[in-house]
């Protein structure tokens, strides 16, 4: 078609509509992208995760109803539930259960289940059961009280045998239980307020009054919900259902980041419930958070743990999961269990294989035993019945050890911790050195070094078991054992954690720099340890002071309270502005934590410590008689009361507290012989109120448990050397040059023992003047008032000891 003005001018109308089009066009585009940059750019305030609140669990059924139906039914679901046909398992059909002459009746009123035993007062009455608590193996019930004290029957359900049962305390299966006994099921141990509910419920809020002593405990859900995992979901459900196209750039989904390539927040959000705790700090857990700034794991500890790691008493997994070669490579929770439902993922060396290959493993050049018949496998051919082992809890709770360890009865043959051979193969040929030769047999030496020393898997390096057990019994060599522990890095952080506290057993130099070193970890359960460790250690104020003060501004919340707890009795003048205003947070948060627990004595007692060192004898006296009414039967709050206590004014007060003291621990050390501290204390106290004959033997029994303890040799020597000054018995005088050599072996100041000694032969010199001048036959009276007291010398041991640990054993506070 011919070009003419009318074309022309059609074809720029049409080229400036196109323009027109591509600028709109391009507008929108740029509106639409700064309206999405402006999406994405809002976000909640930083602290917004922090502050979001308990929504419930209906908020997520709506979007996760799948995980809703696995949760339902499972161990988390059942945690705890009120007392329903629906819900309780047990027979309640006037059953009757009778144990040491005792019998408890299980009956309905109607909707109601009761029970008829035996109440707080000795008398049997009827209580209802309100509430159940676990589903399998056992179910337990609970009654609650006028004043909110909620408590948990001893008698229990066993629910695969379908029977009742009696759930004994450990070491005393057949004891009665006495009303007034702690253990007694409406004691403090069976106490749901402070004992179990806060891993059984969802936020849970203690609510304890001290001035009635009574309770309002709250929750927001009855069992184990989505937030006792996920942490508060008010900002997750805010965002889900926001009209934007982005979850928060600053907190993600809203919730803990459970599934990240690090698996650290999802495996600290099992630690509220699945660890032993030794130092809860900070009530509010929330998951995603360091768990150091909640919760403190109790690290390998005697009498919860074998000195190799293994599991003895109950520990809830997390201890053992730390030690474990699976948790050092990255392995998390949800890769065996399903989050939700918690059943395995797999059944047998099934679940292994995942990721273990069955070629290499699951045969018999592998684990060496063969089928017994076709078809049947051979128990041993199990990868958990070697790898972990299990006890029985709660009488017939079977749980596994997760530190998934190599059988070693090499370990056995040294220190005699328990292995995985000895407990199927039990003939008495089959002991420990025959197990260990089979191993060396199928395995060769590589478990054992030239040394002929057990050897850790890991690294070659002697098994850190070895120096664990060695820093128990005090060994003379456990001290340099424990240091190169402490300073190897390959080691678990739990193990290295633990030598550092055994250091505390060890007042040397090379203890005191390891335990310096291992104030700067990049392990924070190694620096709370040591932060703990590092006073009794350092004698000089300043550099306890220049060690220990860098660590009250630590990230971790647990670091900060045990070094502000250290330098609390520092002076002033020893800290910058800043230092000392970290110092003064710390204290306070010790405090809070404390305040948290105020209805049990240990938080009082340790209120007291505080207030002791801080110069506030009051406050000390009005802690300690908090702890002892609160928990009268525990050991420990009457002496340090004694000690604080006017002895001009009070002397009648103090002495009715150390006979009532010297009862408990007579009953403790009883109950648990290998109770060092409860025998030192028992001597002392014995010596302090007179009975000089009698504080000898449990002050020998506590040096023999800890031989290198100074302060048990010296209140030995003391004793000793003054039954020799008011008898002139010979036998006395070579008894006490024996515990004063002891004494001088171990004490990092021999000044004492050589002082003990001078005086000794001072007196025996004067003993044969006193008979020479006599005459034959003369009986000398050595009672002297020249001799140094007795009771003013094992007072002061007393005042200095008993300003830590408490007494131990069944009733140590």
């Amino acid at each position: 078609m011919p070009r003419t003005p009318e074309t022309s001018t059609r074809r720029q109308r049409l080229a400036s509509a196109g323009w027109l089009t591509l600028a709109a066009l391009a507008a929108v585009a740029c509106c639409a992208g700064v309206a999405v940059y402006a999406d994405w750019y809002r976000a909640a305030p930083p602290d917004a995760l922090r502050q979001a609140t308990y929504v419930g669990r209906q908020s997520c059924v709506a979007c996760h109803q799948q995980q809703h139906a696995e949760w339902t039914g499972s161990h988390h679901d059942k945690a705890m539930d009120l007392a329903t046909d629906r819900s309780v398992l047990g027979d309640f059909n006037n059953a009757e259960f009778t144990r040491l002459g005792l019998t408890t009746r299980f009956f309905r009123d109607g909707p109601r289940f009761m029970v008829n035993t035996e109440g707080p007062d000795g008398e049997l009455a009827d209580f209802e059961v309100k509430y159940t608590f676990g589903v399998d193996p056992l179910q337990q019930y609970m009654v609650e009280f006028e004043d909110g004290r909620v408590q948990v029957l001893r008698v229990s359900w066993d629910t695969r045998r379908r029977r009742w049962f009696y759930l004994t305390v450990p070491g005393e299966a057949d004891s009665r239980l006495e009303p007034g006994d702690p253990f007694h099921w409406t004691g403090v141990t069976q106490n749901w307020n402070t004992t179990c509910a806060v891993c059984h419920s969802t936020q849970l809020e203690k609510n304890y009054d001290l001035a009635t002593d009574t309770y309002n405990t709250a929750w927001s859900e009855i069992d184990v919900s989505c937030e006792a995992c996920h942490g508060p979901a008010s900002l997750h459900v805010e965002l889900a259902g926001a009209r934007s196209l982005f979850w928060d750039r600053r907190h993600g989904y809203g919730l803990a980041k459970l599934k990240g390539l690090d698996p650290t927040a999802q495996v600290e959000s099992c630690v509220k419930c699945h660890a032993r705790h030794a130092n809860p700090i900070h009530s509010d857990f929330r998951p995603g958070t360091p768990v150091l700034d909640s919760y403190e794991p109790a690290t390998l500890r005697e009498g919860l743990y074998h000195a190799d790691g293994q599991i003895l008493d109950e520990v809830y997994v997390y201890g053992s999961f730390l030690q474990s070669k699976m948790h050092a490579q990255g392995v998390r929770c949800s890769d065996c269990h399903n989050p939700h439902s918690l059943e395995l993922e797999a059944f047998g060396n099934q679940m292994c294989a995942k990721c273990h290959q069955p070629a290499q493993y699951d045969v018999v050049s592998h684990h060496h035993h063969p089928d017994p018949q076709p078809g049947v496998r051979s128990a041993g051919a199990s990868c958990i019945a070697c790898h972990m082992t299990s006890r029985v809890y709660m009488d017939l709770d079977e749980r596994h050890d997760h530190s998934f360890r190599i059988p070693r009865p090499d370990l056995t043959v040294a220190i005699g911790t328990p292995t995985a051979c000895n407990t199927s193969h039990t003939e008495k040929k089959e002991n420990a050195e025959w197990a260990a030769s089979k191993v060396r047999d199928w395995y060769g030496d590589r478990s054992t070094g030239a040394d002929g020393l057990p050897k850790d898997a890991w690294d070659r390096a002697p098994h850190w078991g070895l120096a664990i057990a060695a820093g128990r019994a005090g060994e003379a060599g456990g001290e340099e054992k424990l240091i190169r522990l402490a300073r190897r890095n390959t080691a678990p952080a739990i193990a290295r954690a633990t030598a550092v506290e055994l250091l505390q057993r060890y007042p040397t130099p090379g203890a005191q720099r390891a335990v310096a070193a291992a104030l700067e970890s990049p392990e924070p359960l190694v620096r709370i340890a040591a932060a703990r460790s590092i006073g009794p250690l350092t004698p000089d104020p300043q550099e306890r002071a220049t060690l220990l003060a860098p660590l009250v501004t630590d990230p971790i919340a647990g670091v900060r309270i045990a070094a502000a707890r250290a330098l609390a009795p520092a002076p002033p003048s020893l800290l910058s502005r800043d230092q000392e205003r970290g110092v003064a947070e710390g204290l306070e948060a010790f405090r809070h934590r404390q305040a948290y627990d105020s209805d049990r004595g240990g938080a009082h007692r340790a209120l007291a410590n505080l207030a002791r060192e801080l110069g506030d004898r009051q406050t000390t006296i009005d802690e300690l008689r908090l702890a002892i009414r609160l928990e009268p039967y525990f050991a420990g709050p009457r002496d340090e009361l004694a000690l604080t206590l006017d002895p001009r004014r009070d002397a009648e007060e103090i002495a009715r507290l150390r006979r009532e003291e010297i009862e408990r621990l007579r009953r403790d050390t009883a109950f648990d012989p290998t109770n060092h501290y409860g025998l030192f204390r028992l001597g002392v106290l014995l010596a302090v109120t007179g009975s000089v004959q009698d504080a000898a033997g449990p002050l020998r029994q506590a040096c023999e448990l800890a031989p290198t303890a100074a302060d048990y040799h010296n209140a030995l020597a003391t004793v000793l050397f003054q039954r020799y000054a008011t008898t002139g018995d010979p036998a006395a005088f070579a008894d006490a040059v024996d515990a004063i050599k002891r004494l001088h072996a171990v004490d990092d100041t021999p000044a004492r023992a050589e002082g003990y000694l001078r005086g000794l032969i001072a007196r025996k010199k004067a003993f044969e003047a006193a008979a020479s001048a006599a005459g034959p036959g003369a009986d000398p009276d050595a009672k002297s008032d020249a001799t140094s007291d007795v009771g003013s010398a094992t007072e002061a041991e007393a005042g200095a000891a008993s300003s830590g640990a408490g007494a131990g054993g069944r009733g140590s506070g």
